[in-house]
């Protein structure tokens, strides 16, 4: 009795490992979320060097800094842009790396159905953020951009959650609230941006590394 008991418990949680490899992308890696942590903070500093100043203590706001600033040969509207978009591959071509090689190590298909699922729904609020931020940007409301790429990017999270593990929701949940959070506070964007991008990263990379891969 016990052991039929038992086969019946294995076959039930075949049936739901099964499910859930079909209906949600699990292959996503911790370590990808680590490398993106210290990617942004990195980016957090070299911003920080550009303007000259250090967090929480500059006498002025960060962004009436940037308006002001010329380093390098760049104004701030070309390092920003640039800082970004070398934060963003590096960190966007990392988390492939190391999502391809989860997958691959499991057995599991990196491209389909629901990978196509899980990326529209995070690009559709990502899209839209970044269009909102560009208008902020081109109406000289540079202020509140950091605080926005939070929210959209904590929206982004909460709608792809569906089609991937839950714990991307609490991470979208914290940058939603990180840059609801900013928006009273824009002087200090900049840090609740280093924040949430950074060290949220990196602590919800390293719980996700402990939680499914290193028992894997």
């Amino acid at each position: 009795m016990t052991q039929s008991h038992n086969s019946h418990l294995e076959t039930l949680n075949e049936i739901r490992s099964l499910m859930e490899r079909s209906s949600r992308f699990i292959s996503l890696s911790g370590l990808s979320g680590v490398i993106a942590g210290i990617l942004a903070l990195l980016g957090a500093a070299a911003a920080y060097l550009f303007l000259g100043t250090a967090p929480f203590g500059g006498q002025q706001p960060y962004y009436l800094a940037a308006v002001q600033a010329e380093r390098w040969g760049m104004d701030y509207a070309t390092f920003f842009l640039l800082d970004g978009a070398v934060v963003l591959v590096l960190a966007v071509g990392s988390g492939i790396f190391f999502t391809t090689h989860k997958a691959r190590r499991k057995g599991q298909a990196i491209w389909g159905p629901l990978t196509r699922r899980l990326l529209f729904n995070l690009a559709l609020p990502l899209l839209a953020g970044g269009i909102f931020c560009l208008a902020l940007f081109y109406h000289g409301q540079v202020g509140l951009i950091a605080p926005a790429t939070l929210v959209f990017y904590g929206l982004a999270l909460v709608n792809a959650s569906k089609y991937t593990l839950d714990d991307i929701r609490h991470l979208g949940i914290a940058e939603i609230a990180l840059g609801l959070a900013a928006l009273f506070l824009l002087g200090n964007g900049l840090e609740f941006w280093a924040i949430g991008f950074g060290v949220l990263h990196i602590l919800y990379g390293t719980l996700l590394y402990f939680k499914y891969e290193r028992t894997a």
